[in-house]
C-alpha cells in the first residue's frame, strides 16, 4: 500500500471521531462522561479480541497496559475532564496541541527526520482550531485546562510508544489489548464517581454501538495502522479533521451557524493537514516491527 493511500485510509480515523460530539449530545444520557468512555473501549476491545482470539505474551501483558492506558483509558477520562469543565472550543483548542508535541519529540525518541514545513503545520492547526471553535468570553479552569493539556500529553505519548514499540501481531489484536486495557482501566472510576449505568433507551444503544463499532473498533484499527506505517509526526497531524469534522456536523444537522472568522479556521486546517501531508512525503520509513514479531506464529492459538 502506498504511503499516500495509508495517510487516506488513516484519515478515517480522526473523521469518525469527529461524529462523537453530536452523537453524545443527541443519543446519549447526559453527564456520564466516564460511562460514555468506557462503553466506548470494552465492547470494542471485547469484539476484536473474539475475532482474532489471542491474548498478549510476555512482556507484551505490560507494554499493552501501558499503551491501552495512555491512548485510551487516561486519554478518555482527561478529555472528558476537559470537556465538562471548559467550553467545548477551549477544550479542543488545549486537545490539537497533540500534534505539536509529537512532531517536537518525533526526531529525539524516534529518530525521525521532521521536516520543518511538518513543524509549522502543526502550530498552524492549531491556530486553525482555535479559530473554529474559540468563542469571545470562553472561561478558563485551571484543573480543566490541566485536564486538556494532559489528554494531549497522553496521546502524543501513546503514539510515540506505538511507534517506538512496533507490534508483535495482527492489528486486530495489537487493537484489541490496547481498547481492552483502556476499558479496565476505566471500570473502577467509572462507577465510584458516576454509579451503576442507568436505564437506557433504544437511542442511547444506537449511540453506544456506533461510538463503539465505527468511532473506537474501526478507527483505532485505522491510526494504530497509520501509526506504524507512516511517521508519527506525518499521522498526528491528522487529528486536526476532528473538530473540522465536529464543526461541520453541526452547521449541517444542528444547523449551528458558523461565523467568517470560523470558516477560516475550517481553511485553514485544510490547509495545514494538506501541507503536512506534502512534507512528510520524504519522511517515510518502513513500518517499525517490535523485536518479538517473529514470535508472531508461536503466540496463534494462544487465546481464549
Amino acid at each position: 500500500m502506498t504511503p499516500a493511500r495509508t495517510l487516506a485510509l488513516t484519515a478515517i480515523a480522526p473523521l469518525t471521531w469527529g461524529t462523537s460530539y453530536l452523537v453524545t449530545t443527541e443519543l446519549l444520557p447526559p453527564d456520564r462522561p466516564l460511562l460514555t468512555a468506557t462503553l466506548r473501549a470494552l465492547p470494542a476491545g471485547l469484539l476484536l479480541l473474539a475475532i482474532i482470539r489471542l491474548l498478549p505474551r510476555g512482556a507484551w501483558w505490560w507494554k499493552a497496559a501501558i499503551l491501552g492506558a495512555l491512548n485510551i483509558g487516561a486519554f478518555f477520562a482527561l478529555m472528558f475532564v476537559s470537556a465538562y469543565r471548559l467550553p467545548g472550543g477551549v477544550a479542543a483548542t488545549l486537545a490539537a496541541v497533540h500534534p505539536l508535541l509529537v512532531t517536537a519529540l518525533a526526531s529525539g525518541v524516534l529518530g525521525e527526520r521532521v521536516a520543518p514545513l511538518a513543524r509549522i503545520a502543526a502550530g498552524t492547526g492549531v491556530v486553525g482550531v482555535a479559530m473554529l471553535v474559540l468563542t469571545p468570553g470562553a472561561r478558563l479552569d485551571a484543573w480543566g485546562v490541566l485536564a486538556g493539556l494532559g489528554s494531549a500529553a497522553t496521546t502524543a505519548a501513546g503514539v510515540l510508544l506505538t511507534k517506538r514499540w512496533g507490534r508483535p501481531v495482527p492489528i486486530l489484536a495489537f487493537t484489541g489489548w490496547q481498547l481492552l486495557a483502556g476499558g479496565l482501566v476505566l471500570v473502577l472510576p467509572t462507577l465510584a464517581l458516576e454509579g451503576p449505568p442507568p436505564a437506557l433507551t433504544a437511542t442511547n444503544v444506537l449511540g453506544y454501538a456506533w461510538l463503539a463499532i465505527p468511532g473506537t473498533a474501526l478507527a483505532y484499527l485505522a491510526w494504530f495502522s497509520g501509526i506504524l506505517r507512516l511517521p508519527a509526526s506525518r499521522v498526528s497531524l491528522l487529528s486536526f479533521l476532528t473538530p473540522l469534522t465536529a464543526g461541520a456536523l453541526g452547521w449541517a444537522i444542528l444547523g449551528q451557524s458558523l461565523s467568517p472568522l470560523q470558516l477560516a479556521g475550517g481553511v485553514t486546517i485544510l490547509v495545514a493537514v494538506g501541507v503536512g501531508a506534502y512534507a512528510g512525503r520524504e519522511q517515510h520509513r518502513p513500518p517499525v516491527v517490535d523485536a518479538e514479531a517473529p514470535r508472531q506464529r508461536e503466540l496463534v492459538g494462544a487465546g481464549t
